[in-house]
């Protein structure tokens, strides 16, 4: 009779982007099986389930977007750079309207999201980085994290943690409550003290997917006409937290509140 020797298999079940239970299989030869004195032993064990995430984001998606399911979806609300006739970029104003210019979307760390962007717009500056605006299934998924919670870090909201409390109204300070085309889209309004964030600052504003201020600072477009998460003024009026919803605008609407973030499918060959 040959030898006994032993077998090691090891599975890991990837599914909607969670690892499942890591199997190990330990069995004699093929004799061995046959016999009545076999025995398999099967051991379960739970891995950490963010930690886990992350790496299998690192093989799947490109290191500034996060694995939600099937979707890659930026970490961070959308910036702009400028693309000039010899190739190079340099960084877009985030405090202007990037109307019929030659940018793309980037997500970083650390920046002014760009605001003063329609769909429109939004929708062209994704797919010059070979990225789309985000469906609002996958948005909000990614918004509400594995746990599915009102808020990115839970159910309750929290004062402060996201770019949404006792902020100042560019409004009110610059032109006394006056809202209208001439004055949301003056370049003064972001760059005020206490209005928007850097992307990322807000430390508590994510989940275990690591994507970052889904709610509050500006407003994100997603590909059904809507903008959602609210922005620092607001992010309950039309629907709470990750379920916040505006459809009163159309898709070339812009002022200093509406911003971005861009989505892709896994395996998409997309600038970085």
């Amino acid at each position: 009779m040959a030898t006994a020797t032993k077998v090691s298999n090891v599975r890991w079940m990837v599914a909607a982007g969670i690892v499942g239970s890591l199997m190990v299989v330990s069995a004699g030869s093929a004799a061995s099986l046959a016999s009545s004195k076999s025995t398999t032993y099967a051991v379960t064990e739970t891995p950490d389930v963010p930690d886990m995430i992350a790496r299998i984001s690192e093989r799947t998606c490109p290191s500034s977007m996060a694995l939600v399911g099937n979707s890659c979806v930026d970490k961070y609300e959308g910036s702009l750079v400028e693309i000039h006739d010899d190739g190079t970029e340099t960084d877009f104003s985030a405090h202007e309207a990037p109307n019929g210019q030659h940018v793309r979307a980037v997500s970083r760390a650390g920046v002014v999201p760009q605001a003063h962007i329609s769909m429109v717009e939004a929708k062209r500056a994704c797919a010059a980085s070979n990225k789309r605006l985000c469906r609002a299934d996958e948005w909000k998924a990614a918004c509400k994290g594995p746990s599915s919670t009102r808020y990115p870090y839970g159910n309750a909201r929290v004062a402060n943690a996201c770019v949404d409390t006792n902020r100042t109204s560019p409004m009110i300070v610059l032109y006394q409550g006056e809202r209208t085309g001439r004055t949301m889209n003056d370049p003064r309004a972001n760059q005020m003290e206490n209005t928007v964030e850097k992307t990322g600052d807000a430390a508590s504003c994510t989940n275990e997917y690591g994507v970052h201020d889904m709610v509050g600072n500006v407003h994100e477009w997603t590909d059904d006409g809507s903008f959602r998460g609210g922005y620092y003024l607001d992010t309950k009026l039309n629907g709470e937290g990750c379920d916040y919803r505006t459809t009163a605008h159309a898709p070339a609407y812009y002022d200093y509140s509406t911003g971005f973030r861009c989505c892709a499918d896994v395996g998409a060959d997309v600038l970085e």
